[in-house]
């Protein structure tokens, strides 16, 4: 089949699905700048073909058919680092709802479109490459025909867009498109229009204030002769507007030609209401990607304060026990060292003990069965609550007893657990999961023994920060509970968020734990309360590496100037946004020619995000905090370069500070983690007139030599390895 030209990019490891494209692409005016199999991705697989393609200026929008990843890591950093740069659309059929998903979770966090099937993967190719950003989810209508419009209507309410509002300078605007009399609205309807007509109030409409993107719906009229004009007219509407434009013609005798001649003037086209307001839909969510890579966190970070010494010692007592499960009360132990609150427990072997407990506790109390064997105590009767005396915690021993030996006869006891009742609250739980393509996962939800009917949860990746986790508690119907009721008070959102963050980091730290359960947890307008727990752990030997790079807090340091002050010296964070914006305007004039080559006013969220939401398997920087004021005095940055064994540094210093060292202990930093990832070669660009920068250099190790093509500038480099 031949390949048409185009700027579109199909990566894909079957066979069938590149012919399939190919066969869909000739007819759909549809070109490609690529066509690439990787097969097994066992070589030269997605990672290296990311890296590859977001480097060639051929490639436009890209779009991958997955089936097998091998290196989740290495390919999320390549799908992150290029969907930064051009739109990338995924498509992934997973076994069950949870591994889907798992995986739009992961690719969201890249900035990458996830798709679920062929058709939403077409319907994306028509989008992404064939219009410009939307400014908004307000989509506005043109039409010919009420039957059809009301179709879109009807989709654009279960999609994540809106109908546009149109304001009294817009409504007047729109008018001389109407008879005399007519009311505005939206859809905007001209019956009777021909194809002509309808292009004209597109391109008026997509310059309309208010209006995101704008979609021109056809249905085949009599004597309809101006489909050539108004392709002439949609592709200059679509070229100009600052809104995207798509297309709908409705029909396959006289829509199908016009179809054909709207994808041959490069205009994205469809052939039903419904699939053009969900590639509209596509876009919203393709920006809202975008837009969360380009979030500037609060400054607030978590300080888990964790004893991770007691966690240790937890874990290597459940190994020495020959087990991989823990009992309840220890896992809620695990829990309360990483500073989350678990309600208090008692572990008790008879039913006097469990009476006494529950007096010490207060009533009213709830008795449960302690086995490292029933994952939902519940299902075997080994849960009773509302227990308000001691001669009812007794009876309820012994109920327990019964009902677990007989329900479950198999499982291990290990005694009883006493704990004081939780009264009111939301019920939600946490979970680590295991995801075979992405490794560890952590799901959010409504809690409670119902929770599996209710299902309503979302998924995302560790590491999580506080801006991370208030999106995955967002993507819930639980969280508009959270925020209050009719007669129900809003819960302390910030908990449940630190909660998450925390839960985050235990994973992190201790990569050996599977799974864990947290159910229920209870939020209230005082915080949050963990009342049931469990945590496996994996076998001896076993791994999962995280999807995406941690924190590395391992190179946190402490570096003292000559003067007697204190700066930390430590790996960037996002939350670093704001002191970064505020570094950059303390610099002097010529501080900021020398770093940037250029006299820059200010730096764009976009950038200050980008510098501070690194990916830590790519590049590293390193930021002086002053411990005294908690500002960002310095930064050093090393970006690089893939698949070269090479990177490029850069680095600023407060001139305040300079010939404090703090210039040296950030660029040591830098040649010290370089040196760790194998890296051969740091390189950087240098003004020839920058003398104090090249002195310094220079006395690092570093040789410099001018630029052949551009003498007003050195080039410093240093052999690491």
């Amino acid at each position: 089949i031949p390949v048409p030209r185009g700027k579109l990019a199909f990566v894909s490891q079957s066979v069938a699905m590149c012919r399939t494209i190919l066969d869909w692409a000739g007819p759909n005016a549809v070109g490609f700048s690529h066509i690439i199999g990787v097969g097994g991705n066992i070589n030269f697989g997605f990672a290296a073909t990311l890296d590859w393609l977001s480097r060639d200026p051929a490639a436009g929008a890209i779009l991958l058919d997955i089936q097998l990843i091998r290196n989740r890591r290495a390919f999320l950093s390549s799908a992150r680092a290029t969907a930064a740069m051009r739109p990338v659309v995924a498509m992934f059929s997973g076994r069950d709802r949870l591994e889907e998903a798992v995986f739009i979770a992961a690719l969201r966090r890249a900035g990458v479109l996830c798709v679920t099937g062929l058709e939403e993967l077409l319907e994306a190719a028509e989008t992404l490459t064939r219009t410009k950003p939307i400014r908004s989810k307000d989509l506005a209508i043109v039409t010919n025909a009420r039957g059809p419009a009301r179709l879109a209507v009807t989709a654009l309410r279960r999609s994540k867009g809106k109908l546009a509002q149109f304001d009294e300078n817009a409504a007047q605007t729109l008018s001389v498109f109407l008879p005399p009399g007519t009311r505005v609205e939206n859809p905007l309807y001209l019956p009777g229009a021909q194809t002509n007509r309808l292009a004209e109030a597109a391109a008026v409409l997509s310059a309309t204030p208010g209006v995101g993107g704008v979609l021109v719906l056809h249905a085949p009229e009599d004597h309809d002769t101006g489909e050539m004009v108004a392709t002439e007219s949609l592709k200059a509407a679509g070229l100009s507007a600052k809104a995207p434009v798509l297309t709908c013609a409705l029909g396959e005798t006289s829509g199908g030609p016009l179809r054909l001649r709207l994808a041959q003037a490069g205009l994205p086209v469809f052939s039903t209401p419904e699939s053009a307001v969900h590639a509209f839909g596509q876009l919203v969510e393709d920006r809202w990607n975008r837009a969360m890579m380009r979030e500037l966190p609060s400054r607030d970070v978590v300080k888990t304060g964790a004893d991770r010494k007691t966690v240790a010692a937890i874990l290597q007592s459940v190994r020495d026990d020959a087990r991989l499960g823990l009992m309840e009360d220890e896992a809620l132990a695990v829990l309360s060292a990483y500073g989350i609150p678990v309600v208090p427990t008692r572990v008790v072997q008879s039913a006097e003990d469990a009476a006494l407990a529950a007096t010490l506790l207060g009533f009213p109390a709830v008795l449960k069965v302690r086995s490292p064997d029933l994952q939902h105590k519940t299902e075997a009767g080994g849960v009773i609550l509302g227990l308000r005396t001691e001669a009812d915690v007794r009876k309820a021993a012994d109920r327990l007893s019964a009902s677990v030996a007989q329900k479950a006869p198999t499982a291990t006891l290990a005694g009883m657990l006493v704990q004081r009742q939780v009264a009111g609250g939301e019920r939600l739980q946490i979970r680590v999961l295991e995801d075979p393509v992405f490794g560890p996962a952590i799901q959010f939800g409504h809690g409670g023994t119902e929770a599996e009917i209710i299902d309503d949860t979302a998924v995302d990746l560790p590491p999580l920060n506080l801006a991370l986790a208030r999106s995955l508690v967002g993507r819930t119907r639980v969280s508009r509970l959270l925020q209050g009721w009719r007669d129900h008070a809003s819960a302390n959102v910030n908990a449940v968020l630190e909660t998450l963050v925390r839960v985050s980091q235990l994973i992190v730290d201790f990569p050996e734990i599977e799974t864990l359960g947290l159910n229920p947890l209870f939020a209230d307008g005082n915080g949050v309360m963990a009342a049931d727990a469990g945590i496996t752990l994996r076998p001896v030997g076993s791994v999962s590496q995280l999807a995406f790079s941690p924190y590395p807090e391992d190179l946190i340091s402490i570096h003292t100037t000559p003067a007697g002050e204190q700066l930390t010296i430590r790996p960037i964070r996002p939350e670093d946004a704001n002191e970064h914006m505020a570094l950059f305007t303390r610099l002097t004039p010529e501080d900021i020619r020398y770093r940037f080559f250029s006299s820059v006013k200010e730096l764009p969220p976009e950038q200050v995000a980008r510098m501070t939401q690194i990916d830590f398997d790519r590049e590293i920087a390193f930021v002086a905090v002053c411990e005294s004021t908690g500002q960002t005095v310095g930064v050093s940055r090393l970006t690089r370069d893939i698949g070269v064994g090479a990177a490029e540094y850069a680095i600023l210093v407060e001139q305040h500070l300079r010939g404090q060292g703090v210039a040296r202990r950030l660029m040591q930093c830098l040649i010290d983690w370089a040196r760790a990832q194998g890296i051969a070669e740091i390189t950087g660009q240098i003004l020839a007139e920058n003398h104090p920068m090249l002195s310094f250099v220079r006395g690092l190790g570093f040789k410099t030599a001018r630029m052949p093509d551009d003498p007003d500038l050195v080039e410093a480099t240093l052999k690491v390895v």
